[in-house]
């Protein structure tokens, strides 16, 4: 298995290995998958977009993660913008980069394959923080991707939010760049 960056048109010339992982791993199908799909290439389309993914030495892909800067007109920073204090705008959004996905095919986790995506994603991450969000769950200590992002030093930026068209809270973290 390898890492390797990867550029915006790796992830579309691929899209339709990535969104099977994005499947995979968040147990979508079907038409959710084909919205999903249009998502995923139109974030690939933005400026600065850096991106990761896992290839077995046969050019299956097994991961992939990626994230671009954010910033005001864009619809996940507006609805975190709009959950957060004044204060809580100027440390986090004032130029962050946005780890946008991050996924491992759920044969493949516990390798710890999602924590080497996510360092090489840190390490081209642009800006003075980087954010993301991920579900809310009952005990954040059973979750891989909770005990990921904590043990990578994000710390909690917005609690319990929902964004509108789902009604699961979602938690937003944030650490300061550079990763080092």
């Amino acid at each position: 298995m390898r890492i390797v960056a990867w550029t915006p048109e790796d992830l579309q010339r691929r899209l339709d290995e990535v969104i099977e992982v994005y499947g995979e791993a968040m147990g979508h199908h079907g038409n959710d998958l084909q919205a999903r799909a249009g998502r995923f290439h139109s974030h690939v389309r933005r400026p600065d977009v850096r991106g990761v993914a896992t290839l077995t030495s046969e050019g299956r892909l097994l991961g992939f993660g990626y994230g671009y800067p954010g910033g005001p007109g864009q619809w996940w920073h507006d609805q975190v913008n709009s959950g957060l204090t004044e204060e809580g705008r100027r440390r986090w959004l004032a130029k962050p980069f946005e780890v946008v996905e991050l996924h491992v095919r759920p044969t493949a986790q516990g390798h710890g394959l999602g924590a080497q995506q996510l360092a090489g994603l840190l390490r081209m991450a642009t800006g003075s923080t980087v954010v993301l969000s991920t579900p809310e769950v009952p005990e954040e200590q059973r979750s891989r991707a909770w005990r990921l992002y904590r043990r990578f030093g994000f710390e909690d930026v917005l609690r319990h939010f929902i964004f509108p068209g789902d009604l699961r809270p979602f938690a937003v973290l944030g650490r300061d760049l550079p990763y080092t």
